[in-house]
Formats: C-alpha cells, structure tokens, sequence
C-alpha cells in the first residue's frame, strides 16, 4: 500500500480524497494556487505545495508543476480527483515517466475513452448500443449544419474531449447549429486546449443514467448499479440519485452488463462511469466513459455500502478487487443536491464573493435517515471566479426514495448560507415538484419547470400557515426576550398584547400568540384551529439564530431565518417570503404607510453575475430587436451570452472585450 498520496485537485473531492487516506493510514500531500492558499483541502492535508497563479492553466492544469510536487514531498502515488488532469492521457504518461502511480485507470483507457469519436467506435465495436450521428470531426459551421440536416434535428454539438457540460450545445434548426457550434468549438478550446466537436441525433425526453463500474488489474470487472442524473442545467448535473426510479432490474442488468463489456474491451482498471441515454421505452444507448471518479459517486456508495475511494486507492496499489457482481446489492435510496454559488433568481448566473455565513445540516443518522455533506470550504472562505461554482454536495440516504426525498427537504431547509448567492432555494422547488415526486424526470425537466429560473410564488396555503406560524413565534420569543434586558422598570405593570398581524405573501392574517419559554400557541381568527386551541409550536429558537428547528403539531420543521429591518426573511420548501408582525393598530397604521415604486432598468443592460466580457456584438448607434445578441461574458468556465429584451438603439457602451465586471455593472445603455 502507498505510504502516501498526492491530491492533484482542490475543494470539496480533494477534501473527499483525504478523509479516505487519512481512513487508511495513508498520508496526503495537498496542492494549491495562490487563490486556495487558505482552502480547507490544504488545512486537511499532511503536507502542501504552492503550484501557481490562481487561474487553473497557470496552475491545476500545469502537468510538471504536479510532478515536481510529486518529487519535492516524496509522493508516490497520485488521484487525479475528478475534472482538471483527471481524464488527460499526458498527465498520465507523466506520471508513468516519473515512476509515480496514477490512481486511475490505463494510458489506453483514458486516451480512448477520452475522445468522444473514438469511444463510439469502440463502444460498437463492443455490441454497445450507440446514438446514431456523425462521428468524423467537422471542419467548420457550413459543415455543421449540413450534418445536422441529414442526422434530423434536434441534434447535439459536443465537444470530442469534453466533459462537466463544457461545449455541449443542443440545436433545433440551422441557426441554433451555425451559433451552438461557434459556442462549442470556443468553449472546448478553452476548458480542454482541443476544439473538436462532433454532432448526434439528441434523444427526446431523455433521461441520463449512468452505470459505475470497478475493475481491478487482475481481470475482475463488475457493475455498482445505475445514478439517474437526469436533473441537468446547460449538460451540468445538479441533482442526481440512486437507484433510478425509471430502470427495472432487467434494464439494470442489460445496461451493466454493456458497461461492463465497455471496461474489458479497453483492459479498464479503477473506478469509472459508463453514460447513457435513455427513452421512456427503456432504450438505451451509450454516450461517454468517464475515466474518473464521478461529482455524483457519494449516491453509489450510500445505496451499496463501497468507498469508491479506497477501491481505487486498492486497485492502484495492485491489489485484487474483493467485490464480486454476486457480492453487489442496492439499499435504500439516495439523492445527491449540488450546492451552488449562483443566483436561480438570475436563471442560474454565477455569484462569487465571501462565504460571511456556512452552517450545513449536521452529518450523520437521525430518524431513520443519513445526512452526508461533501464540502471543501469554510465559513469565511471566498469562492473566487477561478473555478467551478460547487460549494457543497447534500446527500441523502433513506429506505425508500420518499423518505431520501423528505430527509433532503429537511436538510436543504436547515442549510445556511450568507454573503453570496446559492440554489438552495431551487434545490427545494425541485424535492417539493410533482414531477419529481411521480419519477417523471428528463434531462429536459430544468428547461422545462424553470425555463427562467427560479421565481418567487405565493406559497401554498399549508406552507403559508407553517410560515405565519413561525412568524408569530418569531415576534412573540423576541418580546419575551426583550423583557428580560436589564434595568428596565419592571416593577410597573406591562403585558404584551397577544392579538397579531401577520403581513406575509401579500396577505394580512390575524392571530392570536400565547405561551413561554419553548412552547407557543398560535390561533388562526376564523379557522378552525381557533376552536381546537390552535396549533402548537416547538423550539429552543433564540433570536440571532439562522434555522427555526422544532416541531409544529408534533410535525418536525426547519426554516430559514434572516432578520430584516421590522421583520425577517423566512424560507422553507424552496418558498421564500418576508413577514412582519404587528399589533392591530400598528397594522392599521401601516396600511397608510406610501409604497415606493421601483425605477425603471429597462435602457440598460446590467452584468447578471461578476465576469469577463469575452465579445461585443454591436455598436453604438446600432439598432437591436428583442433576442439579438449584444454581449457574451465569461464567469466560472461558462461563456453567457447577454440578449437584448425588447427593440432599441444602443446609446452607449461602457465595456469592452477583456474587462472584468461586477455584477449589476452596466455594460451598455439604450435610446
């Protein structure tokens, strides 16, 4: 076994890598860039090399600086973690050069598996079923969308060493091919230093799962089941489970056993992943390997009990696997969240800044249910601009998919996060869909549901009842409270009057607070809980705390809280509202209380999150329709592409290609 290990990564897998070595005995060498300086991965290691400047080319992506890290600490091994050098045949073949192991699988593997085209080839060769399309690389646009013409649309332009949903674009007619496959070709270059793409027939209502597979260098291969990971923003996986609620175990064992040929037909060894498409008939077909240890593999290990880690660890070592397929069973269910730094206000844009405020949920097993979070960050920590926008992966681990679903609402509603932006609200939306709930997932299921984004609702009438309640318990804890600072004149008579409004979601309800210490009682005017002595609330909450933990009627409840001027910010269940609480005649007077209007921002055009501009696409004095492209600017490896959303004639630009803008910087102003 390896006396110790190189960690060529950062954040939350690096952190991930390190808890399992450190599991084993196995000591851990951590790299960083000047922008990780501080990261937790470089806390946890044993030791830890300064390898560059904060963007990845200068640094993660330096293939000798990792090797003269490797030879600085005496590491003999390294895992590649996932993204960066994981899936790069050169790193590989460095390493092999140095005579350091690569916790990974072969040159041959990767090299292959590596090119989209070349992997098709093979995989029907090996009796895998494959997407019908075009294989060969295209030259330029014109050719483009002459393939895409006789494949059908709608195709999908991807990028031939792609991966993460990086120069993937799907198109439904000649102008999204000749405009997706500019995008694709620029964004491939930049993520992967390789601007080849090529073009298949994209499947409708798609679902993507994926089958994990192990093999050892002794000729044992075997299959770990199937992730669903259907649940996708622009080809990056947000949500992802396992089992998948639409494969049986007849689909189960057809698509293992291809994915398993697949890992023989190149002498795979290590952990990797076979990705396929599948229709609402149960056909499948194959779409990439990936190499590597996969964001989404936590589900495989809660749902069979294997540290996919340490396999890998074991297998590099030249150890035999000890898992035989006989050996495989799937547990339970578990579904995986990615936390994100973005803004799903903003349809999903990247946000960057001080992380001033992180609370997860506690780790660990309660009521029934496993909480798991994989994190590489801290409170206080930045998220910088550098690198992907993942702060955190949730993951539950439940008996049946029901109970994974409610353990995670619970725990998305217990995660707090100040400072920047993050989908914890989305994530909650999607646990609470119906679509969701029936199983009826597609990889389409984000463009459809949410094709803007997140926007605020009215809550439903029961979570606007938990969420009044909690108000109301709210105001009455901090009055109580209030009365107990020192020096006040308590000696004369004073009582808080427990007739309330509640202003929330647009609504005035009226009720009435009772109750000390942990236990409150609130009464609906006018309902029927009036009679029944109203319903009851539970909670050691203090003011200052950020998740109102207790129970209402018995019922276990968290929701977020942010105090705001005369009232708080509450969120639950992917809803979130303001509430202020008000004596009656405080509320009669508010009422009377002018509204302020908003400006108007429709003349100008604002950066929706901090980045780059990468192009300009018009000129002052140009006359723009609705949907034509001004600007395209990039933040965390993903370009965007700014439109304009109604007719006019730009007046003024005040960027140009190559600045860095804040978000809400305004980049040009219209007549």
């Amino acid at each position: 076994m390896f006396k110790n290990i190189l960690i060529a990564n950062r954040g939350e897998i690096a952190c991930r890598i390190i808890k399992t070595a450190r599991s084993m005995g196995i000591a851990t060498v951590a790299v960083y860039s000047d922008a990780d300086k501080d990261a937790l991965h470089v806390e946890m290691a044993d030791e830890a090399v300064r390898i560059g400047p904060a963007p990845a080319a200068e640094s993660y992506l330096k293939i000798d600086r990792i090797v003269a890290a490797c030879k600085k600490t005496g590491a003999v091994a390294v895992h590649p973690g996932y993204g960066f050098l994981a899936e790069n045949p050169k790193f590989a073949a460095a390493l092999a050069d140095a005579g350091i192991a690569f916790i990974g699988p072969n040159l041959k593997a990767i090299e292959v598996m590596g090119d989209k085209i070349a992997s098709k080839k093979l995989a029907e060769a090996a009796g895998v079923n494959t997407v019908p399309g075009h294989l060969g690389v295209i030259g330029n646009a014109e050719e483009a969308v002459r393939i895409a013409g006789e494949i059908g649309y709608p195709v999908m332009i991807k990028a031939s060493a792609g991966g993460g949903g990086k120069g993937m674009r799907v198109a439904r007619d000649a102008q999204e091919v000749a405009e997706g496959f500019a995008r694709a070709r620029s964004e491939a270059a930049s993520s992967f230093g390789d601007d080849r793409v090529f073009i298949e027939k994209f499947i409708t209502e798609p679902r993507h799962i994926e089958i994990q597979v192990l093999a050892d260098g002794h000729g044992n291969a075997i299959h770990l089941g199937e992730r669903e990971c259907s649940i996708q923003r622009r080809n990056q996986k947000v949500i992802e489970e396992a089992p998948s609620p639409l494969i049986d175990a007849r689909t189960r064992s057809a698509m293992g056993k291809q994915a398993v040929a697949l890992a023989r037909a190149v002498d795979y060894v290590s952990a990797g992943t076979v990705e396929f498409i599948v229709d609402k008939q149960h056909n499948f077909f194959f779409l990439e390997m990936n190499t590597r240890l996969q964001v989404e593999h936590p589900v495989t290990e809660l749902v069979t009990g294997i540290d996919l880690v340490e396999q890998m660890i074991r297998v590099a070592a030249g150890e035999t696997l000890a898992i035989a397929q006989k050996d495989v069973a799937l547990n339970g269910w578990a579904i995986e969240a990615r936390v994100y730094a973005e803004d799903p206000y903003r349809n999903f844009l990247p946000s960057t800044g001080r992380l001033v405020r992180y609370r997860p949920p506690p780790e660990g097993v309660r009521a029934g249910a496993t909480v798991r979070n994989d994190t590489g960050v801290f409170e206080g920590a930045e998220i910088s601009l550098f690198y992907d926008p993942l702060i955190a992966k949730l993951v539950t681990h439940a008996p049946d998919r029901a109970l994974a679903t409610q353990a995670m609402s619970d725990a998305l509603d217990a995660f707090t996060i100040d400072g920047i932006r993050h989908n914890i609200p989305f994530l909650s939306a999607v646990m609470a869909h119906p679509r969701w709930t029936d199983g009826r997932l597609s990889t389409d299921f984000i463009a459809e549901e949410f094709p803007d984004g997140l926007h605020s609702h009215a809550p439903d009438r029961d979570t606007l009842r938990t969420l009044a309640a909690v108000a109301a318990f709210i105001d009455h804890r901090s009055n109580l409270r209030r009365r107990t600072i020192t020096g006040q004149m308590s000696d004369l008579p004073f009582a808080f009057t427990g007739e309330r409004v509640v202003a929330i979601a647009g609504e005035l309800i009226a009720v009435t607070v009772s109750g000390k210490e942990d236990t409150v009682t609130v009464v609906f005017d006018g309902e029927e809980a009036a009679a029944a002595g109203g319903i009851e609330l539970v909670s050691q909450w203090t003011p200052g705390s950020r998740v109102w933990h207790g129970t209402i009627d018995g019922r276990e409840v968290n929701v977020q809280v942010r105090a705001i001027l005369n009232g708080v910010d509450l969120s639950h269940r992917g809803t979130e509202v303001t509430a202020t609480v008000y004596t009656r005649r405080e509320a009669e007077l508010n009422a009377l209380m002018p509204v302020k209007a908003e400006a108007d921002s429709a003349k100008r055009l604002v950066c929706p999150m901090p980045g780059v501009v990468t192009a300009l696409a018009v000129s002052v004095g140009q006359e723009v329709r609705a949907g034509d492209q001004l600007c395209v600017v990039e933040a965390m490896k993903m370009e965007n592409v700014l439109r304009a959303e109604r007719d006019g004639t730009v007046a003024r630009i005040n960027a140009k290609p190559g600045d860095s803008l804040a978000v809400d910087a305004v980049i040009m102003e219209f007549e």
